[in-house]
Parts: structure tokens; sequence; C-alpha cells
């Protein structure tokens, strides 16, 4: 069946704020036809001037889906690893990170981060180290050069490992903008099981995340829109994680009394 050929590409009339708003952001636009992926076309509305657009219902469905996830995930305490390094979406994905207190990525993917992980722990533990010498001062007993090479190695490790310092075990999710962009990252989840939400455009596997959300994944608006319902979403299920703890504790404590 051909796709709907849009001749206008205008505010949907006569629909519920929610979609109004998600194409104000402009979460329906997608790419050229040639550019996407076959398993993406469940998720295509049509077309306009050769640019495919999502399916706003669709779009939103996938969503909410990945807004249960971790909503769900924040109630048990679970750690969210948040990957993202385009320009548009870098600074969002910092910001939604030290929002939540979570780990993030807006660098270059450190290669073997998950998947050789005990090691890559090690440097960043050696780069805590080197920093509390440099602030306690036990750097000055070393020679000029050696403090210069010090140094050098935590403005080397510090770039390295930017965002990822707080990350003290294996984390329980990876959110990615853009799992095409940072397949690195993605491949390592995967290859260690780690469940995964992505926010990708036409041009993306649905099948490579667990959680796909079909979406503008280039839109500084676009992702905005996307990672403040998910924060908001983790956040919600972050305020019942102590009253489930607390009633966890209290079955476990029954079962030891009984």
């Amino acid at each position: 069946m051909p796709e709907t050929e849009l001749k206008e590409l205008s505010a949907p009339i006569n629909v519920d704020p929610e979609i109004e708003e998600m194409f104000r952001a402009g979460l329906h636009l997608g790419y050229s036809r040639t550019r996407r992926h076959p398993k993406m076309k469940p998720y295509i509305f049509g077309l306009r001037n050769n640019i495919e657009v999502f399916d706003l219902e669709k779009v939103r469905e996938k969503l909410r889906e990945a807004e249960e996830f971790l909503k769900q995930l924040a109630s048990e305490r679970g750690i969210i690893l948040i990957v993202g390094s385009k320009p548009s979406a870098a600074p969002l994905v910092e910001k939604a990170g030290e929002e939540l207190g979570m780990p993030y990525s807006v660098r270059r993917w450190p290669g073997g981060f998950l998947t050789n992980f005990a090691s890559l722990k090690k440097r960043v533990e050696h780069l805590e180290d080197l920093k509390e010498k440099k602030s306690s001062g036990e750097l000055a007993k070393y020679t000029k050069k050696e403090q210069l090479v010090l140094g050098d190695e935590i403005i080397r490790l510090e770039r390295k490992f930017y965002g990822l310092t707080s990350l003290k075990k294996l984390p329980d999710v990876m959110l990615i903008i853009d799992p095409g962009e940072e397949k690195t990252a993605t491949t390592e989840a995967r290859k260690i099981g780690l469940k995964t939400v992505g926010i990708m455009n036409l041009d993306c596997d649905p099948g490579f995340v667990s959680y796909p959300i079909p979406a503008n994944d280039s839109a500084h608006s676009s992702i905005k829109y996307v990672l403040d319902r998910l924060v908001a979403a983790y956040k919600s299920g972050a305020q019942i994680a102590p009253e489930l703890a607390e009633k966890k504790e209290s079955e476990t404590k029954k079962e030891k009394d009984a």
C-alpha cells in the first residue's frame, strides 16, 4: 500500500493536546524515504516533499511504553546511563543526568566501558585517587616534571570518563539518543544483556534496542520533549521507591519470624 502523500504539513486539527505538543516539538519529522530502515515502515504516517513523517499516535504509544518501563525501574532504584554525543543532544543529556544524579556520556564513548567494566572502573578509581591527591597537596612531593605528567593524566582521564565517574557498578538500563550514532555504546549494552531505551529516527533499526521511541532524534526541541518526559517518568517512579523498599523489608521480616 503506497504511503500517504501529504500536501500540507500543519498542526493537527481536533486532536488532543498531547499529540499537538509532540507535533510542535517536531517529533514527527523523519528523513527521505531512501534513508528509512525497512523495520521503521509501520511507524510512518506519510510523505511530504520526499520527507517521511512519523505517525504520532504510534510514537506516543512507544513513548508511553518507555515511560512505564523507566517508572518501574526507578521504583526499584535502578540506575540509568544516558548516552548522546550529538551537538543537539549532548547539553540535554548532561542536564538530564545531573537532574537525576545519573551517569551520562556526551563525548566519544570509551570503548569497552561496559564489556570491560572491571578494568575501566580501575582507571576511573585511579583518576579519583589522583584528583584527591592533587586537592590535598600530596602531589607536591613529586618533581615538577612528575607533577606535569600526572596533571596531564588527570586531564586526559577526565575527558575520557566525563560524566561517567559516578558509575560504581554496571547500570540497569542505557538510554540512548540515536542508537545509530552511538552504535559502539549500544552494541556493548546488547552484549552484556543490558536493557536499552532509544530515541531513534527512520534510519535506525527499532529492533536494535529494547524500548524504541521512533521520533526525530536530531532536533533540539524533539530530543528535549522526549527526555523531559522520560526524566519525569523516572522521578515519578523514584517517589514510591522508599515505600516499596519498606514494604519489602516488612515482608522479609515476617518471613523470618514465621
